[in-house]
Parts: structure tokens; sequence; C-alpha cells
């Protein structure tokens, strides 16, 4: 999400919170119930420049975020949990499932003794080739790649492009123009993309899996304990959407059978990389039922309902967003008002585009 977009997003949820909109329709909106989706869990407040800080939250965060689930009648239940539920007509209470994606280290030193403390199930996907040392975690690359520069030169699409990155708020914009102009692209040539640039700027990304991500054995130890679940994340953390059927097959598949191999025990659960309409459809989520899967989650935004039954493994998730670390932002999600409204709101332009269409000019 945009800079400007999430500043938006920020004040809509704000202003619920103040007018009390949320607690007057949550009883019509809420739901069933709610996956949350972390990536790191760390101390600590951002760099000046660190465009990937949406995806960090700090422990104090995280355990503030389970004591008002806890408040306000979640049950907190391991992804196994959630499934039986969905499927189940009886009224229950609300449920909450914890899922954190990549298979960072912080999440064994941080948040796995915030969960342990407060008895909550929690699941991690792991890329395989993550828990390799072998990943590829390019985002993080090109955020180092323009921290250490002052002038970037890119032939974007045919057409040069310079950015100066003297200051923090040049780099960002650097930093977002770059980013999503490789998400248009296939998978292996945006690697090899950022990776020239990183060349250019003499930063050495080779390391950056080995430290940040757990490696197997560290998978094991952590997988002992019952409260965890280690899910599937593909092999190499790839787009599937942008892979042929073949290829998107054997990432799940193959990155699935690895981690059963690591940690002896079967793999149910499945994380699409980036999980957005542009990296994960209906293809993708036949791939995942028919390899075996019985939950697989996206990126895209919103609550359980009892319809997603008949679509376990095409699962909305709630990010805890480092850009967001404020509960008052939580309990007006938890509502369910803010999707309703913006469901509203995609009906009523779509409806809108239809009569222009079918409405005589003039």
């Amino acid at each position: 999400m945009a800079r400007t977009s999430m500043n938006l997003f920020g004040a809509a949820l704000s202003a619920l919170h103040y007018t009390k909109i949320d607690r007057l329709l949550a009883p019509l909106t809420r739901g069933q119930g709610v996956i949350f989706m972390l990536h790191h869990v760390r101390p600590g407040a951002p760099d000046e420049f660190e465009p990937n800080r949406i995806l960090a939250v700090t422990p104090e965060f995280l355990e503030s975020v389970i004591a008002h689930v806890k408040a306000e009648g979640f049950e907190c239940v391991s992804l196994d949990e959630a499934a039986t539920r969905l499927g189940n007509a009886k009224n229950q209470r609300p449920f909450a499932c914890f899922t954190l994606d990549d298979g960072y280290r912080d999440n064994a030193e941080f948040a796995y003794p915030i969960f342990k403390r407060h008895g909550v199930p929690f699941t991690i996907y792991v890329p395989s080739a993550f828990a390799d040392g072998d990943g590829d975690l390019w985002w993080l690359t090109l955020e180092a790649a323009i921290a250490n520069a002052s002038k970037i030169s890119l032939d974007m699409s045919g057409t040069e492009h310079t950015f100066v990155t003297e200051t923090a708020a040049a780099k960002t914009n650097a930093f977002e123009k770059i980013y999503w102009w490789l998400r248009t692209m296939p998978e292996r040539q945006a690697r090899a993309e950022v990776a020239k640039l990183a060349h250019a700027q003499g930063y050495d990304s080779s390391q950056c899996c080995r430290e940040l991500v757990m490696t197997w054995r560290e998978l094991r130890e952590l997988a002992a304990d019952p409260l965890v679940t280690i899910g599937g994340h593909t092999v190499h953390h790839f787009a599937l959407a942008k892979l042929s059927e073949a290829e998107a097959r054997d990432e799940i598949r193959c990155g699935i059978k690895r981690i059963e191999q690591e940690l002896s025990r079967p793999c149910r659960h499945f994380s699409f990389p980036y999980g957005d309409e542009g990296s994960a459809g209906e293809r993708e989520f036949r791939l995942a039922k028919e390899i075996g899967m019985l939950t697989a989650v996206t990126t895209r935004k919103g609550l359980l309902q009892r319809a997603h039954a008949n679509s376990l493994t095409a699962l909305p998730r709630l990010s805890l967003n480092g850009d967001f670390q404020d509960v008052r932002y939580i309990k007006v999600i938890l509502s369910g008002v803010p999707f309703a409204l913006w469901n509203g709101l995609s009906w009523l332009r779509a409806r809108l585009s239809h009569f222009k269409r079918v409405l005589p000019a003039g």
C-alpha cells in the first residue's frame, strides 16, 4: 500500500473510532473470526528511511493486541481448530489466529515468548529456500542498496530514470517507484534487476537470509512446542500467479515436502507469497487444495465468515502493520465495519460503472 493510501486508511480508522460507528454496527459485521498476519516482531523504533517498516511490530504492540483480542471475547485458536469451526453451524465465540510469514529469527526471539506466556497458538509460514539459507529477500536488498546510494540510475522498461537519493524522503520515493515497477515483472527478472542494482551500490546480500531467517534446526526446536505450527510458503517466495501452472504446483508441493522431511510431521497449512490478487487467484487456490492443504491464506483484507468454510484455501487476513501500532485501529478492524463499508462502496462503484455503459450517450 502506498504511503498516501496508508495515511488515508489510518484517518478513516480514526474517524470510525471517534464516532463509535464501529461499536454500533459490530454485531452485524463482525463475522466468525480473524487471522492476523505478521512478519517481524522486534523492539525499537524504525529508522528514518525504512520502507519495509510496515512489516515489523514491537513485542509490546503484539502483547497489547493479544490482550485486546481476548478482552473482546475472541478465543485464540490454531488453524486446525479454525478450519473446524468455520464448518460448524453452531453459534460459538469468535476466534483469532496468529500467523507470521517468512520464518524470521526474531519470531522465536521476541514473538514466541509472548505467545507462550499467553498460551496462544500460532503459525509460521516458511519458504524452504529461506530455511536453507539461500533465500532471496529482494525487498530488503533493495532497501539496503538505496540506503547506501546518493544517486541511482536505472533503465526502467526502456526509459532511463535517475533518482537523487540524498534524503530519507527521496530514498523512500525511489524505493516505492522501483518496488512497484519490479512487482510488474516476472519473478526471476525482478530479482536479477535488484541484484544488479545492489552490486552497483557495493551491497552484498548473500548473508541477509542467513542473518535474519531461522535454520531448520531452529525451526525444529521451535516446532517442538504444541503451540507452534510450521506452514508452507513455497520454495523461493515467488508470486505464483506469474508462473506456469506446473511451476506454481512445484513451488507449493516441493516447499511442503521439504518441511515435512525436515520436521518429520505433516504440513497442512500454506501462505501465498505476497498474497494479493495479482499474486494468487483461483488457479492457485485450486492447486493448494489439490496438493492437500487444509488451509491457505492470502493478504486480502477481511474477517472470516461462515462462507469461508467453502474456500479454505483462499482465506483473508488482517495485517498487524508497523505503521498502525495502535490498539484503537485493531478495535475498529475487528468490528468488521471498514470491510462492510468498503464492500458497499465497491458494489456502488460497480453499479455506477454498469449504468454508464448501458445508458445512451447525451
